[in-house]
């Protein structure tokens, strides 16, 4: 069973499955080219949102949290994958510390932490849970949503090392975004950080990322011959606003109608008939946070109070002062009659699985990753890698491996990223020493 495309296949995204199985070899051939230069993310997960006549991410998470949500019956290509990062991280590699988000509460995402331990375990390492929970003392039991168990751990720091009681790990494997800052009790450490903790939402700014895969973009257009913004959001970005304070307005709005002036124009370029519309996010920030939906500026002028609430902070309240003004892109695709958007996860270079995040309570022009959502493991029906190339675009296997091509594109942009962060981490450690 996988979810039904409500619009036709016609038009570029028709055009952009062809083109991708025609050159499938070519396009292999490109990643893995690209991934000789680059250094390919631990673990990353892309959202999808597929408008029948455009297919292009708008979310790329660092630190992905719903590996409960994947198929089980992929859990052997996830832990072959995993097997793969690790290589590459440490070869001889026995012991990793795996630090979770700090909410105890959300027995789903204690899921995830027990099967990404799972996983862990499977690629021959033994894992055990440091958490960063400021009152946390000794070690704790907490059961996830599926009933099993685990143990928090609170991290020790000797020396240039940090570990368990007991516990000396070969490097650290974050599942925590650090929005709420880079802990001190892992900075400087001599044990490799993955993802590196210049990734976090501290540093990243979700306009970097769209930055480097409008570069990305461009380059696969090239390769494969389509238009870039078949696969790739229109953005703008405006780092001047305060909504408690109601300043920044002008910026917004100047932000909000060039965007919606280049979606015009592709829409007017394509036939297209739908509405315009972007979405206005924190351009730091995850678990659909300080977003709203705007389809003209007027929509952004005068904002009430609760809009403004709404808004002016996110996760572990840190204020919104950047947004990001993104490309809206339909969802046209449903789920026993509910909007659903992909969700791909990847370990390494690897596409190892996804599902569909799915809301019956939010329309196709509104953010779905918000209370009520719902995630069905039935997004693929095979492994993404195995397309029928002489079948129709649109088929199963051949929708699905165009996914992940897309995917990987975000994940490609993702890595020239975080390279750049490091990068600018180093410098400003540098210049620090020597202030």
């Amino acid at each position: 069973m996988v979810p039904h495309l409500t619009t036709s296949l016609t038009g570029p995204l028709q055009e952009l499955e062809r083109q991708v199985l025609d050159q499938r070899p070519e396009i292999e051939r490109w990643f893995r080219t690209q991934w000789l230069t680059r250094e390919t993310p631990f673990y990353t997960s892309v959202d999808l949102r597929n408008a029948g006549f455009k297919l292009a991410p708008v979310d790329t998470n660092l630190f992905p949290g719903g590996f409960n949500n994947l198929n089980p019956e992929f859990l052997p290509l996830c832990v072959h994958a995993a097997m793969s990062a690790v290589q590459k991280i440490c070869p001889d590699s026995r012991r990793f510390m795996l630090v979770p988000e700090n909410h105890t509460r959300n027995l789903h995402y204690l899921q995830n932490v027990a099967v990404l331990k799972r996983i862990l375990e499977g690629a021959g390492l033994t894992v055990r849970i440091g958490s960063l929970i400021p009152d946390l003392r000794e070690a704790t039991v907490v059961e996830t949503s599926a009933g099993e168990k685990l143990t928090l751990e609170p991290i020790v720091r000797r020396g240039n090392r940090a570990g368990l009681e007991g516990f000396d790990p070969c490097a650290v494997l974050l599942n925590n975004d650090l929005s709420a800052g880079i802990p001190p009790i892992l900075r400087g450490i001599e044990q490799q950080v993955v993802p590196p903790l210049a990734a976090g939402w501290t540093t990243r700014r979700k306009s970097h990322h769209f930055h480097a895969y409008d570069r990305v973009a461009e380059e696969f257009a090239r390769l494969v011959g389509i238009d870039p913004w078949v696969v790739n959001p229109i953005f703008s970005q405006c780092g001047k606003v305060n909504f408690t304070e109601k300043e920044g307005e002008e910026c917004l709005a100047a932000n909000v109608e060039f965007v919606l002036g280049e979606i015009r124009e592709k829409y007017k370029r394509y036939g297209i008939t739908e509405q315009p519309f972007v979405i206005v996010k924190a351009d730091a920030g995850t678990y659909g946070m300080g977003i709203m939906t705007v389809k003209s500026v007027d929509d952004v002028r005068n904002l009430n109070r609760k809009t403004r609430n709404k808004m002016a902070t996110i996760k572990d309240s840190q204020p919104v002062h950047e947004v990001i003004i993104q490309e809206g892109v339909y969802p046209f695709e449903t789920l026993e009659g509910a909007v659903a958007e992909s969700v791909i996860y990847m370990i390494g270079q690897f596409v190892v699985g996804g599902f569909y995040r799915v809301h019956t309570e939010r329309g196709i022009d509104e953010n779905l990753n918000s209370p009520g959502a719902k995630y069905v493991p039935l997004a693929f029906e095979t492994d993404c890698h195995t397309p029928d190339c002489a079948g129709k675009p649109g088929d199963t296997p051949n929708r699905f491996y165009t996914y992940g091509v897309v995917a990987r594109l975000a994940m490609l942009a993702a890595a020239a990223e975080v390279e750049e962060l490091v990068e600018r981490d180093a410098a400003l450690e540098v210049k620090a020493a020597n202030a």
